[in-house]
């Protein structure tokens, strides 16, 4: 199944400055989209080494939660078709608990399991539908998604409906990152900026000694622009948007994103969710829960939780911005 986060984050590359120190960069491919590394110069570490280990790391990810991969562990686990408990490895148990607490604190609305309601809406491998499913089409897939229906139990994973299947990549490519800034940590890279896919997290500063800067963009379809630009601190960032994934029909705007709650793409007018959390894994799957709720819900579970997220929201023919009390105390805007 296709990835449901769209590139929505996008580094400033320009400074008013010479660096004084040369930025590595470091780039390649993974999870269905690129990723990019940036880190100053570090004496005695090498480029093409971290490379290869990053390349290394990220396989060793995608092996166990790919859905693309029909021999990943979590795309085994998705064939498997009975309800006695399915050993997994400690990765991907951690992905899952964290995807299960999200689904918690979202009142359900993160749902890693949405997946064949994703496919049925044409957002997945089958692509657009000929027809609009129907409300007997929703309600017969309705029958094997929920959380409900997904366990933890020890080491493994439960499933009380056979044709269960499960998708991390909600939150995945913001493990992907963590794991990615973990390994730089434990090669003695203290200051760095990792990307994948549009999720970052990024530590210290530039070679220049100036903060990382981060550019949410413009939630509009027809251009490339800038909404607001940030500095996070130590700090992971996830944006989700439904403006560019989502099909027209019948004079009906159907996006890309479900809600769980409907069996049906969301409707409402928050366009694009910017979430900033220490974790990247976290701030992914939040980011993607805050946008299918829509801007009341998400406002109440964001200051309930002090999370610090920034929403926008279509309102008449221009948009409309909110920000959060932990967003305006983590975040610097330029």
């Amino acid at each position: 199944m296709k990835f449901l986060l769209v590139m929505v984050v996008l580094l400033v590359t320009a400074c008013s400055r010479q660096p004084a120190v040369k930025v590595e960069h470091v780039l390649g491919q993974t999870m269905g989209t690129t990723y990019n590394v940036k880190f100053p110069e570090v004496a005695g570490v090498d480029e093409a080494a971290i490379k290869s280990a990053i390349d290394k790391r990220l396989v060793q990810v995608n092996k166990l939660m790919s859905t693309y991969d029909p021999t990943s562990e979590l795309s085994r686990f998705n064939q498997y078709r009975f309800a006695e408990p399915f050993a997994v490895s400690g990765e991907t148990l951690l992905v899952v608990n964290e995807a299960l607490r999200l689904g918690e604190l979202s009142n359900g609305v993160l749902d890693v399991t949405v997946g064949p309601l994703v496919n049925l809406w044409g957002f997945g491998p089958t692509m657009r539908p000929e027809t609009i499913p129907s409300e007997a089409d929703v309600a017969a897939v309705r029958e094997y998604v929920g959380l409900d229906k997904l366990q933890v139990q020890g080491n493994a994973l439960v499933k009380s409906h056979p044709q269960l299947y499960v998708d991390l990549s909600t939150i995945a490519k913001g493990y992907g990152v963590d794991v990615v800034a973990d390994l730089l940590e434990e090669n003695g890279i203290h200051n760095y900026l990792v990307e994948i896919g549009g999720e970052m997290r990024v530590k210290g500063e530039k070679g220049d000694g100036s903060p990382w800067l981060i550019a949410i963009e413009k939630p509009v379809s027809n251009q490339r622009a800038v909404q607001k630009v940030v500095s996070i601190g130590e700090n992971a960032i996830a944006t989700s948007g439904d403006y560019r994934n989502y099909y027209e029909q019948d004079g009906t705007r159907y996006s890309h994103l479900i809600d769980p709650r409907t069996g049906k793409p969301i409707q409402h007018n928050t366009v694009a969710v910017t979430v900033v959390h220490k974790s990247s894994m976290t701030a992914d799957g939040l980011a993607t829960a805050f946008n299918v709720m829509g801007w009341e819900d998400a406002i109440e579970v964001a200051e309930a939780n002090n999370i610090a997220v920034f929403i926008i929201r279509r309102k008449d023919k221009d948009f409309e911005e909110y920000t959060s009390p932990a967003f305006e105390e983590l975040v610097t805007v330029y």
